[in-house]
This record gives structure tokens, C-alpha cells and sequence, in this order.
């Protein structure tokens, strides 16, 4: 079944001899619980891609279906909340909040949505990413790759359909990034969600079920992995 699919996307900026078409056409299909990291050089539209499949910038023109539903026809407030219970974003930079425990990081999004905690599930989660005994800490004393892992946590909490992640291992040295992303995998694969993946690091993007490459804001191809 395809969870996703994005339909003739483009996003320019600028007009007349300032135009840049960051996305020029994108067709994409991503079917349920398969991993798939997104490839291309700098500047080639990877991170406009992810960020309009995830509901964070609006295209130009095009559609985005999740879960068959057409996410860019609702209003800011209902995509808003839409994407909180749906969608799991992983940044490079992390995005944690210094002032709150590792647990309060992690619990965060399912306050916002104002809905039960569920206990026994975030151990769980915590514990196969290997930082339930960090859960008392502020996030500044962790290391670079455990707070990586809390955002991963974080991610997974709200038990998304589609995780998101954008260079996730980006700002770990490569031992680090080879673990987090077997966590990343193994925790995706555990409870059964699809991985869109944007990576530089031809590695990793090997670990994926499919590999799409962009370059100049159109899709190149695709190679599946399976």
C-alpha cells in the first residue's frame, strides 16, 4: 500500500532571471513500512523535497497524499495537527529543548496533543535506543549521539505513521552515525513505520529498502536495495 505519494511537485522562489526552481516536477510513490533515503548534491532540492512531504513548507503547485489524503487542502490549524499525530521529523541539529529532562523532550509532542502519556510504551522505546537511564537528565550533559537518540525517541513517541529524518547522523562522527542509524532502522522496522531518509553518507543510504536521487530539483531515479 503507498502511504505517500507526491504528485507533480514543484517549488520556485523568485521570479523572471531570479527564479530558482528548488523543486521542478517531483513524482513520488513511498509504499508502508519500507525505508527510503533520498540522495543528491547540495542544493539539489533534497531538504524542500522532505520538508513539503512532511507539511512543514507549502508547494508551489502539486499535491501530497498521506494515507490518501490530500494534506496541502487543509487549512494551517488541521495540517498543523494532522502532522503532530502522523509524522515523526529527525533533524540533524536535534531540536531539543535544553530546559527539560530527556524524558520531558521525549513526552513533549503527546502533551501538545493533549493526550495520555502511554507509560509503558516510551520505556520501551527508550530502552531499545539505549538511554532509559539518561531519562532524569538535561539534554545538555548528553553526548552528541545520545541526543540524537532522545530526538529519535521523541520522533517514535507519538508512534507516527511516517518518520522523516533529515541528516540524522550529520553531526556524529561515522562510528556514532552507524549506530544511531541501526537504532534509527531498528526501531522503524520494530514498530512498523516508513523511513523517508535524506543522507549524504553513501553508506547509510545503502541501508535503505530504496534509494531516490534528485538532482536540480527533479527526480533522477530510483534503485531499489530489496
Amino acid at each position: 500500500m503507498k502511504i505517500l505519494k507526491a504528485n507533480f511537485l514543484k517549488k520556485y522562489y523568485g521570479s523572471k532571471e531570479n527564479l530558482v526552481k528548488a523543486l521542478d516536477g517531483v513524482d513520488l510513490d513511498i509504499e508502508e513500512g519500507k525505508f527510503v533515503s533520498i540522495v543528491g548534491t547540495s542544493g539539489s532540492g533534497k531538504s524542500t523535497l522532505l520538508h513539503i512531504l512532511g507539511g512543514l513548507d507549502r508547494p508551489t503547485s502539486g499535491k501530497v497524499f498521506i494515507e490518501g489524503k490530500d494534506i496541502y487542502s487543509m487549512k494551517d490549524d488541521e495540517l498543523a495537527i494532522f502532522r503532530r499525530r502522523k509524522i515523526g521529523f529527525i533533524f540533524q541539529s536535534y531540536n531539543l529543548i535544553p530546559a527539560l529532562n530527556v524524558w520531558e523532550n521525549i513526552v513533549l509532542p503527546i502533551g501538545l496533543d493533549n493526550k495520555k502519556v502511554n507509560v509503558d510504551y516510551i520505556k520501551e522505546l527508550m530502552n531499545t535506543l539505549n538511554i532509559y537511564s539518561k531519562k532524569d537528565f538535561l539534554t545538555s550533559s548528553l553526548s552528541g549521539g545520545q541526543m540524537q537518540r532522545v530526538a529519535i525517541a521523541r520522533a517514535l513517541a507519538t508512534r507516527p505513521s511516517i518518520v522523516l529524518a533529515d541528516e540524522p547522523t550529520g553531526n556524529l562522527d561515522s562510528k556514532t552515525g552507524q549506530e544511531v542509524m541501526n537504532l534509527i532502522k531498528l526501531s522503524v522496522e520494530k514498530y512498523n513505520q516508513t523511513l523517508v531518509m535524506i543522507t549524504h553518507n553513501d553508506k547509510i543510504a545503502q541501508m535503505a529498502d530504496k534509494i531516490v536521487r534528485i538532482e536540480d530539483g527533479k527526480i533522477m531515479g530510483g534503485m531499489s536495495n530489496e
